[in-house]
This record gives C-alpha cells, structure tokens and sequence, in this order.
C-alpha cells in the first residue's frame, strides 16, 4: 500500500499544499536532485533543466515542491521558474492572428498553444541565465498578462516548467539545446481529460460547458504534448491516483 504525506511549504509568499507517495520521493524525486547537483558540480557552473510535460499533470506543484526539497536535503539547491511568462503581452495576443497547425485563427482564441510565445525573448533569457542573475517574467492570472522582470534567478540550478518545451517543431527544438538535462512527464488523455474538466467545474462552469471548453481548447494542447515532444532525458509518467513513476 502506498504511503501519501501532506505537505504544506511555501513559495514566493503564497502557502502550497500538496500531497505525494513517500516511496516516489525517496526513489524518484531525491535521486533525481541528486542527479542534478552532480550535473552542476561536474560543469562547476548554473545548469538549466527543462521539464515539460501536457496541462494537468501537476508540473508547476511538482517543481515548486522539487524547489522546497532540495532546501531540506543535502543536495545544491534548486530554483522553480515557469514559462508562462513568456506569452506575448495581451494587447499583443488581442490584435494579431496566429498560424496554428496550418490556420490562420485570432491568437486570442488559442492563448496558450505554442504560437502564442515569444520565443525570441524566451531564446535569449535562457542563453543569459547560464551566466547571469536575470530577472525572470511572470504571468499574472489576476490581470491575465505578463509582468516583466519579477523574479530574481539566483540558484545554481534552475527548474523550468512548461507545456512546451520539448516540443519536436523549431524554434523550440533549438531552445531544448540549452538545457543541460530534461524530463518528460507523459499520462493517459483520459486522465487529463477528466482533471481539466473537473477544474473548470470547480472555476463553475457546468459540466457541458467544461466538457466543450475541453474539446475546443485543452484537448488540442494535450495532444500535441502528448504527441510532438521530443523524450527527455528522465521520462516519468502520471499515474491514474496522482503518482508519478519512471518510464
């Protein structure tokens, strides 16, 4: 039987709670900071690893909780950024169209799908975090647009999460090559499925409303994750109860 711990920790200010198997963390998650401090010690310099992995799947928890327990282990300590930040601004999004698998649509009807990043600022703040302490761009959800330059970066290893980070189509394919180590988290559609219409019903929308907004907008970014990311190089997969296990 599967022993679950809570665990209550905070981030940037705001309380977190979450819930994980005590064994995946002694046998997926400590190795694998362990695995990360020897990457940086070897470089002897600040390491950037990309985890990428469809909406749903728990990647913001599980990088600010990876953030809050290299603090607590005698690993080199890491730093959680995300890459929301790096949507074009919304009067940007508001007034451009976007070419999204081959049609043309407003960029506002498809927020989040790769089209609607700047890669080129993306490109560069990753090329500079190697050598500098930047400041790194948010996404606030209380005014729905990027705030510039809120985040000091100050560790030595730096976590990034994102939907889109390994994704096999250029220019990502080219941002993916300054990454010093990757991870892919992959699950079943369905489960995906079921977790993005419960959360829209939980924002209270009805069922039929969350169903369609999943088979209009969600259903196509989890699919391409899913389908046109490039394998990391640790590979976990999202289990039906929450767990996370190696591929």
């Amino acid at each position: 039987m599967k022993e679950w711990k809570k665990y209550l920790f905070t981030v940037n200010g705001f309380e977190m709670e979450t819930i994980y198997n005590q064994e995946t963390i002694e046998n997926v998650f400590l190795p694998l900071l362990q695995k990360l401090t020897k990457i940086q010690k070897e470089k002897d310099s600040r390491i950037v690893v990309f985890l990428a992995a469809p909406p749903a799947v728990g990647k913001t928890t599980l990088c600010q909780f990876l953030e809050y327990l290299s603090q607590k282990e005698d690993v080199t300590e890491v730093q959680a950024l995300g890459l929301d930040g790096f949507h074009y601004h919304s009067d940007y999004i508001n007034s451009h169209d976007a070419v999204v698998l081959g049609k043309t649509v407003p960029m506002k009807t498809v927020k989040g799908c790769p089209e609607t990043y700047d890669t080129d600022k993306l490109q560069e703040k990753v090329k500079s975090i190697k050598t500098q302490n930047i400041l790194w761009p948010i996404y606030d959800r209380n005014i729905h647009d990027v705030v510039e330059d809120v985040i000091e970066v100050t560790k030595d290893i730096i976590l990034i999460e994102g939907n889109w980070l390994l994704l096999s189509e250029e220019p990502w394919k080219s941002i993916k090559d300054v990454a010093d180590y990757t991870i892919l988290i992959r699950s079943k559609e369905e489960t995906l499925k079921n977790r993005l219409i419960g959360r829209k019903m939980k924002g209270g929308l009805s069922r039929e409303d969350a169903e369609a907004w999943y088979y209009n907008t969600d259903s196509v970014n989890v699919k391409r994750v899913l389908e046109d990311s490039l394998p990391g190089d640790l590979m976990l997969k999202v289990e039906d109860d929450g767990d996370y296990v190696l591929l």
